[in-house]
């Protein structure tokens, strides 16, 4: 009972995080469009403080909002100031996790709801679904900016989106399933169902383990200059 109510506050609080920012976003857009997505779906598994790290690092700088016009409609763009490499990382991560957080919501429930299994397991099968999910919206959110810049082919555009997120993508899923494993077969007395509260509050958890198991994988490809920091 204690546990489905930290979850069901966990969730409402991370709901909640994510519409103040949308609110923010379509008051300030980003100059990255595939931002606009990624910020609130930060909110949705980092409550309150997904909306302080938005602030810090998100937010465009430079002009109040209701100066504001986005670069669409031919008015300013905002500009962020230079950030340390840490952050820049960081907003980078937020990039790859938005993808692997879409991708992974949208699998689980599709998933427990056509009853398939992997060697007779459910939680294989979610693994299998919810990887190839994130792995194709993860790529998608690399390459779809890469296309809007209008000055590369998409064939190279691809393999750059591949290049810059793969491994990012990999670190990502391995920290998310390693906790959903460790929380369905250790710390809950039964795999909870994906029509259940206590799930998606382990998800939300799982997804800032997932961020933190890909914030290294991002140092090295943005050392490396595979990779550019946000």
């Amino acid at each position: 009972m204690i546990l489905t109510i930290v979850a069901w506050l966990s969730i409402l609080l991370g709901v909640l995080t994510a519409a103040a920012i949308v609110v923010d976003v379509v008051r300030r857009p980003q100059n990255m469009s595939i931002m606009n997505i990624t910020w609130p779906i930060t909110g949705l598994y980092l409550p309150i403080i997904g909306w302080w790290i938005y602030a810090v690092m998100g937010r465009p700088d430079g002009m109040p909002s209701s100066t504001h016009h986005s670069s669409h409609s031919g008015g300013h763009k905002h500009h962020h100031a230079p950030k340390p490499k840490w952050q820049g990382v960081f907003v980078g991560v937020t990039h790859c996790g938005g993808g692997c957080a879409l991708g992974d919501s949208i699998a689980a429930p599709l998933i427990a709801a056509l009853g398939l299994t992997v060697a007779g397991s459910e939680l294989a099968a979610h693994f299998a679904g919810e990887f190839v999910a994130a792995y194709l919206f993860g790529i998608a959110f690399q390459f779809l900016p890469m296309m809007s810049m209008g000055n590369i082919q998409p064939k190279q555009a691809l393999v750059n989106a591949l290049k810059a997120d793969t491994l990012s993508l990999v670190a990502f899923e391995i920290g998310m399933f390693g906790f959903m494993s460790l929380a369905a077969l250790v710390l809950l007395p039964a795999v909870p169902s994906v029509a259940s509260p206590v799930y998606w509050f382990m998800m939300q958890i799982a997804m800032v383990i997932g961020f933190a198991t890909a914030y290294p994988a991002n140092w090295w490809l943005v050392g490396r200059g595979i990779k550019h920091g946000m």
